[in-house]
């Protein structure tokens, strides 16, 4: 029995699928909660740059996202007690779950960004993590080349290398652009509030 096909890769791909509703309860509150206190202003008027408050807000979310992760990581300790599984499939199955929540919280700081509402965020960026997540299904009824484009940005197809056990540079650069989008629309957003008010 190959431990890593049979349980520890329907696993990872469980715990990335209950990422999908605990992403948004994450980041909804990092901007629409500053916007709703009036706090907004200290942060927009304090000596440090925007990018430095988005950054920090978003490794925080990162590293709770982690710690949830950690968790999840007591489930392989009795796997490697009484099995015998290859832990190098594991632990890039678990930077792939790293960068994939990386990329989604970076879309969610910049839908909070954009409301003063924590629960219009939280509903606007699962609607989105869920249309990423579900993209692959177009290129199963459609061959078109915008349907394997729309089947590309989705955030499943890239982390199934990962699964693997495979670091593939094109599903890694891909996180890594989404992430750096996310933050800099971020930055944009709060650009545009400053100029605001």
């Amino acid at each position: 029995m190959n431990l890593n096909e049979q349980i520890i890769r329907p696993l990872l791909s469980n715990v990335g699928v209950v990422g999908l509703f605990f992403i948004p309860l994450i980041s909804m509150r990092l901007f629409a909660e500053e916007k709703r206190n009036g706090t907004i202003e200290l942060l927009t008027t304090s000596p440090i740059r925007d990018v430095e408050v988005i950054v920090g807000k978003w490794l925080a979310a990162v590293i709770l996202y982690a710690c949830l992760l950690l968790i999840t990581a007591v489930n392989f300790i009795f796997l490697f007690k009484y099995g015998n599984p290859d832990w190098k499939p594991l632990a890039i199955g678990y930077l792939g779950l790293f960068l994939q929540a990386g990329s989604l919280l970076a879309i969610g700081i910049f839908i909070s960004s954009l409301t003063k509402n924590q629960i219009i965020a939280g509903a606007v960026t699962f609607a989105v993590c869920l249309f990423l997540w579900i993209l692959p299904w177009v290129s199963g009824y459609e061959t078109a080349s915008w349907a394997r484009v729309l089947a590309y940005m989705s955030v499943v197809d890239h982390f199934e290398s990962f699964a693997k056990g495979v670091i593939d540079s094109k599903d890694a650069i891909f996180y890594v652009t989404v992430i750096f989008l996310g933050l800099f629309l971020t930055t944009r957003s709060m650009e545009a509030l400053r100029w605001r008010s």
